[in-house]
């Protein structure tokens, strides 16, 4: 299972909040009961909600599957189910019923006048929330930027992987986006859109091109080096405050592989790039930036497949509907289609069957 903190709360352990007692509620979803799957939705109308909250409540958890003698195996028993509910198709149809955004969440700070051209779009669900969007401490054009915290806990490792969720910049929002990087101290920026898809533009080009140097008022970004193959590109900046001269490094990596509709038809060089994201953050402390174009489909998607690695190797259970709601809690409309849910959950069914990832040895007593 995976727990998610607020932005302010990184007290692991040790936390009480609302958010770490809500998720010992949640239940488990049982693909097996399919047929009687619509009976058990309790939707709880929100009067001011866009759309009703969702809780899935099956008749009774399912069994234990038994590995060997009478231990059992929980990280085992959910990949079985995830199995199933792709064979069946109820894990989808769980997917379609959840909230697309967190009952009482508001949206006032995104709304402001001043604000509004800070959106590359002006749906409510594509709008950073007030209680998790990232506040600049020194942009001349304001606190607002649209970007959210996203943390994940992983349950049972101690291990808090610290997202910014963000949209692509806009034209005049670059200078708040090198901002917002300089004031989180982030080293590592992973962009999953290419800068024009079908003719229209997804996100503006915010980076120098090699060895050429851009300002973006106080601060200054210079492209050191840059790699690209058909399916990624990296790139290596200096980051460098011109009022004090402190200088950063930053890692830029960019997927270019995902098509221009639906999603890849294979998942290998998606978790190859994943691969190459996890070892660039190992041990990293500062939150990671990741972005497309809302900020919310291929990016859901990205987090929801490192969140379920991380469980993985920790032994854990891996409940792919749960880290959709813990996203959604913390931005909304984490994981923007049914297309995009199935592709994740198919690439977390191979990397396990496949041993591509695999418990590590401080988890397998368990």
């Amino acid at each position: 299972m995976v727990t998610v903190l607020p932005a302010t709360c990184l007290r692991k352990k040790h936390c009480t909040c609302y958010e770490r007692e809500e998720w010992k509620r949640m239940a488990v979803y049982e693909p097996r009961h399919l047929v009687n799957y619509f009976s058990r939705v309790v939707y709880l109308a929100e009067e001011l909600e866009e759309e009703p909250a969702f809780r899935y409540v099956p008749e009774a958890l399912p069994a234990s599957v038994t590995v060997s003698g009478n231990q059992t195996a929980p990280l085992h028993e959910s990949m079985l189910l995830l199995a199933e509910g792709l064979e069946a198709g109820s894990l989808v149809a769980q997917f379609e019923q959840l909230y697309r955004r967190k009952p009482g969440l508001t949206v006032n700070e995104a709304r402001r006048q001043e604000n509004e051209k800070k959106n590359r779009y002006r749906t409510q669900s594509l709008l950073a929330d007030d209680t998790t969007r990232v506040i600049l401490t020194s942009a001349v054009s304001g606190d607002y930027i649209n970007a959210s915290y996203v943390n994940m806990e992983i349950q049972g490792s101690g291990i808090i992987n610290r997202y910014i969720a963000c949209q692509g910049p806009l034209a005049g929002t670059c200078t708040d986006f090198w901002e917002m990087v300089w004031e989180q101290q982030s080293t590592l920026i992973v962009m999953l859109t290419t800068v024009v898809e079908q003719g229209r533009v997804k996100c503006h080009r915010y980076w120098p091109r090699l060895n050429e140097t851009v300002e973006f008022g106080t601060l200054q970004v210079t492209c050191l080096k840059e790699e690209e193959t058909p399916g990624f590109a990296f790139r290596e900046f200096t980051l460098i405050n011109t009022e004090t001269q402190d200088e950063r490094h930053i890692t830029h990596m960019q997927y270019l592989a995902w098509p221009d509709h639906g999603v890849p038809d294979d998942s290998t060089e998606f978790l190859h790039f994943v691969t190459q994201v996890r070892q660039a953050r190992a041990g990293m402390v500062e939150p990671t930036i990741v972005h497309c174009s809302a900020g919310i489909g291929r990016t859901g998607v990205l987090i929801l497949m490192e969140t379920a690695q991380c469980l993985i190797e920790a032994n854990e259970p891996v409940y792919p509907l749960d880290v959709v709601r813990a996203m959604r809690d913390q931005r909304a409309m984490m994981i923007q289609t049914a297309s995009q849910y199935r592709f994740v959950c198919e690439a977390i069914q191979r990397v396990y069957s496949e041993g591509l990832v695999k418990p590590l040895a401080e988890y397998q007593q368990r």
